[in-house]
């Protein structure tokens, strides 16, 4: 029966037939070999990609949370712009509408102004017809009359007519100065909406300066956060090609490693062919170990490397050995 056993980084062929003068390395193809250290080398590639990847997708996550915060920000100063912008619309209508009062009460006053002119003059038309017929001038009505009573009831009745048209003109001068109060306090309010509008532009347009520089400060984040993007996607390309190559390499010197032409057996690793501990004789290693080694020790393992069995059997024991480790014994039949 022959075995197959493997343990810890290393891979321990138990073989009942006699290797004795077995050249491994006879086995290579005639073109160029390829060697383990190249495919460490690119393994060494492979690992400074992928440190490298690990840094820029740092950087993209550090840029995506600069994006967010600047996004946020521009999105209070839109809501904020938009709301000033909404009350300026808003004094806007106001102004508007003490436009159309202030036009309003002009033309009130222009009216009641009007109104006075016409009263006026109709009192110096009946002034002047009164005279003309004799009946206004105070020397007439002085002379004309036929006794003291008469006197006092000419006086009475021109003193009625004064006091009317004179009632109509005051009338008339109150609303006016009525008038022009209301004008001028719509005016002065006028003013104060005015200024606030004022206020509310200034405010509004260092808003938009901010937007705006919230809005560049954006675009430069997201600009550099494609860079990066388009960095990492070329990373990871050229991480995918040397994982193809290494893939390929280690096929490669697989080719050249097995499988052997001796009972069947192949090797039964595909990333190392550096042989530690050959077998039979050999010097004690560290003094504890076999003089006459039952197998083979295959070094420069790893963790991660496939292992083969050499020939197709039976697994007959998997466990653990405080000498050998994790190992598993095949059986290949007789």
């Amino acid at each position: 029966m022959k075995k197959h056993l493997i343990h810890g980084a290393k891979i321990l062929l138990i073989a009942l037939f006699m290797l004795g003068s077995l050249q491994l390395e006879a086995m290579a193809p005639a073109a160029r070999a390829v060697t383990q250290a190249e495919i460490d080398a690119l393994k060494e590639d492979a690992e400074g990609y992928s440190s490298e990847k690990d840094q820029l997708q740092a950087q993209i996550d550090a840029l995506a949370n600069d994006k967010e915060n600047a996004l946020a920000k521009k999105t209070l100063l839109d809501q904020q712009s938009d709301a000033l912008a909404s009350e300026i619309s808003t004094i806007e209508s106001i102004i508007a509408d003490y436009n159309t009062l202030i036009a309003q009460t002009e033309a009130e006053l222009a009216d009641a102004q009007e109104r006075e002119a016409v009263q006026y003059e109709r009192f110096c038309k009946r002034v002047r017809a009164m005279e003309e017929n004799g009946t206004v001038s105070y020397w007439s009505v002085l002379f004309k009359a036929e006794d003291f009573t008469d006197l006092l009831s000419r006086l009475s009745d021109i003193q009625e007519i004064m006091d009317y048209d004179q009632g109509v003109i005051d009338a008339l001068k109150k609303t006016q100065a009525e008038i022009a109060a209301k004008q001028a306090d719509l005016e002065s309010q006028k003013a104060e909406q005015e200024e606030q509008k004022s206020q509310l532009e200034d405010r509004k347009a260092e808003l938009d300066k901010q937007r705006a520089e919230a809005t560049a400060l954006l675009n430069s984040i997201k600009e550099d956060e494609a860079a990066a993007q388009a960095l990492l996607a070329e990373k990871e390309a050229e991480y995918e090609r040397i994982q193809e190559e290494i893939k390929k390499k280690e096929q490669e010197l697989a080719a050249q490693l097995g499988p052997a032409t001796y009972g069947g057996y192949i090797w039964p690793v595909t990333t190392s062919k550096y042989i530690t501990s050959p077998v039979g004789g050999r010097a004690s290693p560290g003094g504890i170990g076999s003089t006459n080694h039952k197998g083979i020790d295959i070094g420069r393992v790893y963790y991660n490397s496939e292992v083969l069995a050499a020939k197709a059997g039976t697994v007959i024991t998997s466990a653990y050995s405080s000498s050998y480790g994790n190992y598993v014994v095949i059986s290949h039949g007789t």
